[in-house]
C-alpha cells in the first residue's frame, strides 16, 4: 500500500477523470485504487503532466520506512544505546541523569530511558515519538544548534523528501489550524509552544521543541482578501547532526496527527 497518499480520492484527484483505459485499468478510478495500493505507478497514466509526475515521484521513491522496518531500526538504536555512557552524555543531549536513567523533554514533557533503550513516559510513545528520541541518542553532536532556520526542502538530504512531508506534515498541520485557528495555538501552547517574532511576516510564529537540540518554528498566514491560508515549518541549519531524515520526517508527521487527533477529541 502507499505510504504517501492517505488513500485512493487523492490519487483520483490528480487524475483527468477521462476512464481512457489506455493504463489497463477500466476507470481512472480504479487506477487510482492500483496506485493507493502500490500496484501501478502515476506516470503509468500517460495523461498526467511531467510536472505533476515528478512532483510526486521522489515521494514514491523516497516513501517513509515500514512500520517493520521502523522496528528494526529502533531495536539498532537500542543496541546502539546500551554501548553509551548516558550519564556522561546528558549534557550534550540537553537532558540529565538522575536514577540510572537519561531524562530528555520531548515536547516538553519529561521521558527517561534506561541503559537498554526502554522508555519511561506518561505521554503516549508511538513510533513517531521514540524513533526520532533513540536516534537522538544514539546521533546527537556536542555542538550548538545554528540558530538558522531554513525550511525543510533546504536541509541536506531533505530536497527528495519535500513532495512528502509538504503532503503529510505541513498539509495535514495547515488543515489543523484553518478548522481550529483559535485552538492551533493552544494545542502549541499544551507543549510549551512560545510566541516569537512574526518571522516572513507570519500572523502566528510559535517554535515548539520535540527534542531539545531540534527546536521546529510553525509560521501560519491566515486568509486575507482572497488569498488563502499557508503554514510552513522551519529547522534549525543544523538538524541533521542531530537526527537523520527519517527521524525528522517522523517528526513532522507525528506531530500532525498529534494536532489532528487532540482537536477532534476535544470537538473542536
Amino acid at each position: 500500500m502507499s505510504s504517501y497518499f492517505r488513500n485512493a480520492m487523492e490519487v483520483f484527484k490528480l487524475l483527468n477523470k477521462s476512464n481512457c483505459k489506455e493504463c489497463f485499468k477500466p476507470t481512472c478510478l480504479a487506477f487510482a485504487g492500483s496506485v493507493f495500493k502500490g500496484e501501478k505507478k502515476l506516470e503509468e497514466c500517460p495523461y498526467l503532466p511531467a510536472d505533476v509526475i515528478a512532483q510526486f515521484k521522489d515521494a514514491q521513491q523516497k516513501s517513509p520506512i515500514t512500520d517493520q522496518g521502523a522496528l528494526d531500526m529502533m531495536e539498532n538504536y537500542r543496541k546502539s544505546i546500551a554501548q553509551i555512557d548516558l550519564e556522561s552524555k546528558a549534557q550534550a543531549l540537553g537532558g540529565t541523569f538522575a536514577d540510572g536513567r537519561l531524562v530528555i523533554k520531548v515536547m516538553g514533557k519529561n521521558v527517561s530511558i534506561d541503559q537498554h533503550g526502554k522508555i519511561f513516559t506518561d505521554i503516549h510513545a508511538n513510533q513517531w515519538v521514540v524513533m526520532p528520541l533513540l536516534n537522538y541518542i544514539v546521533q546527537c553532536k556536542d555542538a550548538p544548534i545554528s540558530g538558522i532556520w531554513v525550511p525543510f526542502r533546504e536541509l541536506p538530504s531533505g530536497r527528495s523528501w519535500q513532495g512528502l512531508f509538504e503532503k503529510q506534515c505541513e498539509e495535514l498541520i495547515k488543515k489543523v489550524a484553518d478548522t481550529y485557528p483559535g485552538f492551533f495555538q493552544q494545542i502549541l501552547e499544551l507543549f510549551n509552544g512560545k510566541e516569537v517574532e512574526k518571522h516572513y511576516k507570519s500572523d502566528i510564529a510559535l517554535v515548539v521543541y520535540p527534542l531539545p537540540k531540534i527546536p521546529l518554528l510553525i509560521c501560519y498566514w491566515l486568509p486575507e482578501d482572497g488569498i488563502d491560508s499557508d503554514l510552513n515549518l522551519f529547522f534549525d541549519a543544523k538538524t541533521e547532526d542531530y537526527i537523520n531524515i527519517n527521524s525528522i520526517y517522523a517528526i513532522g508527521a507525528g506531530l500532525a496527527r498529534m494536532f489532528e487527533k487532540i482537536a477532534i477529541n476535544h470537538g473542536f
